[in-house]
């Protein structure tokens, strides 16, 4: 029997220019894969014809090069090809669990409200079971018909992860019937990414811990498709120094706007190096200097503290301290 070689990605959005929280992710995901021997994926997850711009995937690709950051085979696409998300749809409406919800988001709200739903500020009202219409009718790729979603049924879910422990999630609760392809006629992110860790032989996610309760829905789905589950690992984030989650709409400090300023990466590196403990001060350090001082064991005892802690925060000054000399 041949054992396929432990596998992860990288997949940045081209939403944006990478800032520091996207960057130190990316860092710690390779980092760890080039240390335990994995085979590193580049996968721009770019289905959002909206928001994603080839312009911010070249300059994606570049800062990570330029970072020292690199990956085995082709850059991978997901606008490249559909078909096996289509495949996938035919799946869940062969097994009945797909149907074409015709509200709108402002529709969706008002009948939660209807019912006395209880909804969180800032939360987006999720479609229950209740919402279900009578009769769905058969499931069709027509695009502006409405979002077209997953029934979920109640009950928990255990994601397993190697960093932070067991986690139990209520799906129903949680993300209602998700959205699997949108009105606008693109699948949605929960039906892509699975879909795309299946077929390219991913078996280890290391990502932000904000997508911890998605790895549940994500489990969910990839059991539905028939496929096996990845290894979870959820890094803390980095936040700015008032302790919110940077954001590329913000105009955090970049990836772009550093080199542009002649900041050498060593610099930026040596930054994040001290933002997971690896060093106490913000020594330069090049991203193979980062991978042989990477330790796994070290690298779980400081998720757990950071964890605990709410994530890790920029000091005030870090961003203007690149500008001088070390």
């Amino acid at each position: 029997m041949t054992m396929l070689p432990r596998t992860t990605r990288l997949a940045p959005s081209p939403t944006g220019d990478l800032h520091l929280g996207n960057a130190r992710s990316l860092l710690l995901c390779w980092a760890l894969a080039r240390s335990e021997g994995w085979k590193v994926i580049l996968r721009i997850e770019d289905l959002d014809g909206s928001r994603c711009d080839p312009r911010w995937e070249q300059r994606i690709i570049a800062g990570m090069r330029w970072l020292g950051l690199d990956w085995d085979g082709p850059v991978r696409r997901q606008s490249e090809d559909r078909e096996r998300y289509a495949e996938a749809m035919r799946t869940f409406d062969v097994e009945d669990r797909i149907f074409t919800c015709p509200r709108t988001r402002r529709e969706l709200q008002a009948a939660a409200e209807a019912a006395g739903a209880p909804h969180e500020s800032g939360r987006n009202t999720v479609s229950t079971a209740e919402m279900r219409p009578e009769d769905p009718g058969r499931f069709t790729f027509a695009p502006g018909s409405g979002n077209h979603r997953l029934k979920i049924e109640p009950g928990t879910v255990r994601v397993r992860d190697l960093l932070t422990g067991e986690h139990d999630f209520d799906l129903a609760s949680r993300f209602g019937d998700p959205i699997v392809w949108t009105r606008d006629d693109r699948p949605a992110y929960q039906l892509a990414v699975v879909v795309d860790d299946l077929e390219q032989g991913i078996t280890d996610v290391v990502r932000g811990i904000d997508l911890l309760p998605s790895a549940g829905l994500q489990q969910e789905i990839a059991k539905l498709l028939g496929g096996g589950l990845p290894k979870w690992w959820h890094l803390p984030l980095l936040l700015d120094p008032e302790g919110r989650r940077l954001a590329k709409r913000d105009g955090d400090d970049t990836l772009g706007a550093f080199q542009e300023q002649g900041i050498p990466p060593e610099r930026v590196i040596g930054l994040l190096a001290r933002t997971c403990e690896m060093q106490e001060d913000a020594k330069p350090m090049s991203a193979r200097e980062f991978v042989e001082g990477f330790d796994v064991e070290h690298f779980r005892k400081w998720v757990r503290r950071s964890a605990a802690a709410g994530g890790d925060r920029l000091r005030a000054t870090d961003t203007t301290d690149l500008m001088e000399d070390p």
